[in-house]
């Protein structure tokens, strides 16, 4: 069954092949003149009217479809007797009507979905990617010349180098180099489309979709490893903070009057609610006055 963009596709090359608006002006044109034409023919001659205007619309009908217009994106490939005969565009041109055929090429970047397909890691994880393919035609003659359909060629070409390039890498790899694994992609596209004319430049990965088993495990790593993180740093802090409070002590027991200050300052940052109170049990003087007298000479 034909996907959506391959209908796509189909009707885009279905409407480049219908007659232009200037084809039509020009054979109502014609069209009208040959009636008025034959209408004067009758007059003279009453024999010779109607096998004058079938005449003449049939030579309107082919004046119209010798005359072709190719928009500034496009190029027409002209074909004669089967033969190709050269590439006109863009603008106004004329070819030989029944004998020559024209195919419209679009010259504009153009993009492809690369349909969604599940693809087996080296490491054995089986991951579902989407991805979207930007690519253009360089040369329109090889584009009709050497290959049948270049947009499905193209699409069938990246879709089995994906596979190949995903199937040698990890899981690991493929989530974390998406950039390096579309370049290789492009560049493979490109090495096998450049002989018919095409050009691609880009290739980008949209989605790339795993089990529900092996996201829950990866969610339940990430949160192991956080938690790891969480509890190095709450351990270098206790670290640190130890350091300084032991140099903080070496300070002040070498510092007089450094005790008492440190104590004031505790007692001051209590604040002077009357729920707290603070009961002094001995005196700082009596305490160090001890600590002096039990000292070792």
């Amino acid at each position: 069954m034909a996907t959506a963009q391959e209908m796509g596709e189909s009707f885009r090359r279905y409407r480049d092949d219908m007659p232009s608006s200037v084809q039509v002006a020009l054979f109502l044109v014609l069209a009208v003149l040959s009636v008025a034409g034959a209408a004067v023919a009758g007059r003279l001659n009453p024999g010779l009217g109607g096998p004058t205007g079938v005449a003449a619309l049939v030579l309107s009908a082919l004046i119209a479809s010798a005359v072709k217009v190719a928009n500034q994106w496009q190029r027409g490939v002209v074909l004669r007797l089967g033969s190709f005969s050269g590439v006109r565009g863009p603008g106004l041109f004329v070819i030989l009507p029944v004998i020559d055929r024209v195919r419209m090429i679009d010259m504009r970047v153009l993009t492809h979905h690369v349909r969604q397909q599940e693809v087996i890691t080296r490491d054995n994880v089986p991951v579902t990617i989407d991805s979207v393919l930007f690519y253009r035609v360089v040369t329109a003659e090889d584009a009709v010349m050497k290959i049948q359909d270049y947009a499905l060629a193209i699409g069938q070409l990246a879709q089995s180098a994906l596979r190949d390039v995903v199937g040698g890498m990890t899981l690991d790899e493929l989530l974390a180099e998406r950039e390096q694994i579309a370049g290789q992609i492009g560049q493979h596209v490109e090495a096998d489309s450049r002989e018919w004319g095409l050009h691609v430049t880009a290739i980008r990965l949209q989605d790339i979709d795993m089990p529900e088993e092996l996201k829950k495990i990866m969610s339940r790593q990430a949160g192991a490893e956080r938690e790891k993180r969480a509890t190095i740093t709450k351990a270098e802090g206790d670290k640190l903070a130890a350091e300084n409070l032991a140099a903080a002590a070496a300070i002040m027991k070498d510092t007089p009057g450094a005790m008492q200050l440190r104590t004031l300052q505790t007692i001051d940052g209590l604040g002077p609610s009357a729920s707290n109170t603070v009961l002094l049990g001995v005196p700082i003087e009596l305490m160090e006055f001890l600590k002096k007298l039990t000292a070792p000479t």
